[in-house]
């Protein structure tokens, strides 16, 4: 008798489109054909499962400055307990997040709040909203904090697009906040523009999210 058929393995479901808020920010700073080549490395990515966050520790570090209103002891640490391979990449970042740091104040006057993650739809891409930490100041107001991190400073679309979208989610994140970007490596805040159309904006993001999903259906 003849050895049976084995039955041919099941195909692999392609990774529905999707992104981090991070991930849809680099890609509405991209043009032209490299908006399609970050997108078809963001599917192979999901589909993997790969990706590895190296600025791990130095956010960790951040907060424990702020929470315990130590005033940049654990971050001028950081860079002697990362692996090796990692020490020139804490190197460049501590001294803007130093400067970040103090330039809150006085630390007694400031407290490190947690915040949610928000899962929002632009348009039909499902989008996470993942600010790194919240503060709240002695004055009563409160800010969600999202760093970057990148050699090069955030392009304006970067953040105008961070920002909007933070905001956009904000009752789930942390109510009644306010959304900061953070230039780690310059220590410079960014906070919103009270002139910029917010529907003018969603517009626009709506155009880029539609663009995205197309891209990613589409990619091999």
């Amino acid at each position: 008798m003849a050895p049976a058929t084995p039955a041919p393995a099941a195909p692999t479901a392609a990774p529905l489109p999707y992104a981090t808020l991070l991930g849809f920010t680099r890609y509405v700073d991209r043009t032209g054909p490299a908006k399609a080549t970050f997108v078809g490395g963001l599917r192979k990515q999901r589909a993997s499962r790969s990706g590895f966050n190296p600025h791990g520790q130095l956010v960790k570090a951040l907060k424990a400055d702020i929470a315990f209103h130590t005033d940049g002891r654990h971050l001028s640490e950081v860079a002697n307990v990362v692996k090796p391979r990692w020490r020139p990449l804490y190197e460049s970042l501590v001294p803007g997040a130093l400067t970040y740091l103090r330039s809150l104040g006085d630390p007694s006057t400031v407290e490190l709040v947690p915040t949610r993650d928000a899962l929002a739809l632009l348009g039909g891409l499902p989008l996470k909203i993942n600010p790194q930490f919240g503060l709240r100041h002695d004055d009563g107001h409160a800010e969600a904090v999202r760093l970057h991190f990148d050699e090069q400073p955030p392009s304006d679309e970067a953040v105008l697009a961070t920002l909007h979208l933070m905001a956009r989610h904000m009752d789930q994140v942390l109510p009644h906040a306010e959304p900061v970007l953070v230039d780690v490596r310059r220590g410079h805040s960014y906070r919103r523009d009270p002139n910029v159309r917010a529907e003018q904006v969603e517009r626009w993001l709506a155009g880029e999210a539609a663009a995205f999903t197309a891209i990613w259906s589409t990619a091999a």
